[in-house]
């Protein structure tokens, strides 16, 4: 279903033109740059209709073509947007100083995720010091059943939720992707029982990945993870970064646990 055609969670009807703007946002960023035809076919937008709508959002600077004018890409207002949503959001601020002594203990690209339906996003990253390091981006999404973040996050979840955000067809990322759903959610019932998940080259070839949820909100939707090429995983480090990892879990979680038996009813 068209996503311009789904309810408002109140309710009642999207506007249309509203909801069509977003949904070229949602595919550029998916799907990267694409001509007007191309959008018109992936989106099922007349190609009237997307003309005026691509006019209109790339006077605005959401949307910016190519040389030619014919290609269409995100365009430089949508970075500031989001860079709004990064300044403001709490778990950010909250996460930054983990991810610094992450980073500094393992020496290894640490992540900040956020669970978005059944996806995870990429909130934050501290780079690995090494020059092979795992290519990631702000703003990456992939399915929370593939990662080691996403893993963190279902693990939190009542049994009902993962059930119903792992799909039932599951689409590999690589030749090591789990595919079977009720081995994934074992995989998830082990990572509740262990306090931290992990993944081994199921989104990125050559990379293992740790991952602890952050106890920053009630719903546990943010996970810290560390990510590693395999040929680094030697004497030891595989359990260091775990430690590092649930230690730093640990210590949060009693701060919050405090901060919240301090706060007036």
């Amino acid at each position: 279903m068209n996503p311009s055609a789904a309810p408002t969670p109140s309710g009642s009807a999207p506007v249309k033109s509203a909801a069509r703007a977003l949904d070229v946002l949602d595919d550029l960023a998916t799907n990267g740059p694409g001509t007007q035809l191309q959008l018109a076919t992936r989106l099922g937008i007349p190609k009237s209709s997307l003309h005026a709508l691509l006019r209109t959002m790339t006077a605005r600077g959401w949307v910016q073509t190519d040389p030619t004018g014919s290609v269409y890409q995100v365009g430089i207002h949508a970075l500031i947007v989001s860079s709004a949503y990064l300044d403001g959001d709490p778990v950010l601020a909250r996460a930054s100083s983990c991810m610094d002594e992450i980073s500094a203990a393992t020496e290894e690209a640490v992540h900040l995720g956020r669970l978005d339906g059944a996806d995870v996003v990429y909130t934050a990253k501290r780079e690995s010091i090494h020059p092979l390091r795992m290519h990631s981006a702000v703003g990456r999404r992939l399915p929370a059943y593939s990662t080691a973040l996403g893993r963190a996050i279902l693990a939190e979840q009542p049994v009902a939720v993962r059930e119903e955000l792992i799909p039932e067809e599951i689409s590999a990322l690589t030749p090591h992707t789990t595919t079977d759903k009720q081995r994934l959610l074992e995989i998830v019932e082990t990572a509740a029982v262990a306090g931290y998940a992990v993944e081994r080259e199921e989104s990125c070839i050559g990379v293992r990945c740790f991952a602890v949820a952050l106890p920053f909100d009630r719903n546990s939707v943010d996970a810290l993870s560390v990510s590693v090429p395999i040929s680094r995983l030697t004497n030891g480090r595989e359990d260091f970064i775990i430690e590092t990892l649930l230690s730093v879990k640990a210590r949060l979680t009693l701060l919050h646990s405090n901060s919240m038996v301090r706060s007036p009813a």
